[in-house]
């Protein structure tokens, strides 16, 4: 018996029938929020080398410079034998490392800040297991899974932990995690993190990492801040998003392509709501590519948001995204672009134009 064919004459529809977000209810135990904490699979290749800084920002070339220099000296400060010597485990150097113990990143959505604390990840000299990166978000889940005495334990053999993405729109997680960094830094790990802030509400800027510094008390002497300025690199020379496709469109990809999953845009934003956000990671395991239909406008913040944690994930791990409907910079409102969490919004919208234009390619080549 032939198989069916795709609508509009597209092809052959391919078995088994594409994969479908909404039908997934993943459970992520402990131990594997602890083995991912490792930069996502988009900055596996990552190294200072890579970056391209903007030749008209001075600062992008003056970041890699002292993160670099951060780098091998988180490798003098370990002294060269035992699992730890840094900043006071094993046989402490006989002088203390010159400089700060931590590293602030400060600057708008696409300018690298992520590429370059992956890099300082890569380059910093010690096993996979005594460093780790993580977003806010995700470390945040991890106290919630293991408990903070015991995250605490675990982290504290750490020599560097990188926190992507700071959040201070939840003023008890930044507690929660600033007496988290209190104990670490107590324990001698280093700390790199990147800014995420409420610009509607703080204001842009520096004014932005000096929130951050006043937000972890106690910290701020250990940390060196670092502005970033300049647009995002994922808009430089490249085409606009490429329009909507149809339904039809979309549904003839979802069935051509080996590992793809078709999911109404409306009932998935429903899912989402039943499925934590540590967990949106494993959603899409095993997916090489999400087609959504009916694209339309997040109805209310809290939807907005979890989309945002999604759309990350997504474009960590390069799943290119096809959809109907609107464009994706037509998502949220105008009101939720202007108030206090649209530095988020901009970057959903900068990472699934992204990933519209990877998926393309697929329409492209069928």
């Amino acid at each position: 018996m032939s198989s069916p064919l795709a609508p509009s004459g597209s092809g052959p529809i391919t078995d088994p029938a594409p994969l479908a977000l909404c039908a997934r209810e993943p459970h992520v135990p402990a131990d594997r929020l602890v083995a991912e904490m490792v930069p996502p699979p988009r900055f596996d290749s990552v190294r200072f080398s890579t970056y391209i800084p903007d030749p008209n920002q001075p600062s992008q070339t003056e970041a890699v410079r002292v993160l670099e220099g951060f780098a091998a000296g988180l490798g003098a400060a370990a002294g060269g034998s035992g699992k730890r010597r840094l900043f006071g485990f094993g046989k402490a150097p006989k002088k203390a490392p010159a400089g700060p113990r931590g590293v602030y990143l400060d600057g708008g959505y696409g300018v690298g800040k992520t590429h370059l604390l992956a890099s300082l990840w890569h380059a910093t000299p010690a096993e996979p297991g005594l460093k780790a990166f993580g977003t806010f978000v995700e470390l945040t889940n991890l106290v919630g899974a293991l408990g903070f005495q015991q995250t605490v334990r675990t982290l504290s053999g750490h020599r560097l932990l990188c926190i992507d993405e700071f959040e201070l729109d939840d003023p008890g997680d930044t507690v929660l995690v600033s007496t988290l960094l209190g104990k670490l830094v107590d324990a001698g790990v280093a700390l790199a993190a990147t800014s995420n802030t409420l610009p509607g509400k703080l204001g842009e800027g520096r004014f932005a990492a000096a929130d951050f510094l006043r937000e972890i008390q106690g910290l701020s002497a250990h940390f060196r801040a670092l502005r970033i300025d300049g647009e995002d690199y994922r808009h430089r020379g490249l085409p606009e998003a490429p329009p909507p496709y149809s339904d039809e469109e979309v549904t003839g990809v979802a069935h051509a392509t080996e590992g793809a999953s078709l999911d109404a845009f409306s009932p998935l934003l429903e899912h989402l709501a039943r499925v934590h956000p540590s967990r949106y990671g494993a959603l899409t395991d095993g997916i090489r590519a999400v087609c959504l239909t009916g694209v339309r406008p997040v109805p209310d913040q809290s939807t907005a948001l979890r989309l945002v944690v999604l759309a990350d994930r997504l474009y960590d791990r390069e799943v290119p995204v096809l959809a109907s409907g609107l464009p994706f910079d037509q998502l949220f409102s105008d009101e939720m672009l202007n108030g206090g969490y649209r530095k988020k919004y901009f970057r959903a919208i900068s990472r699934l134009t992204a990933l519209a234009r990877d998926a393309a390619k697929l329409a492209n080549h069928r």
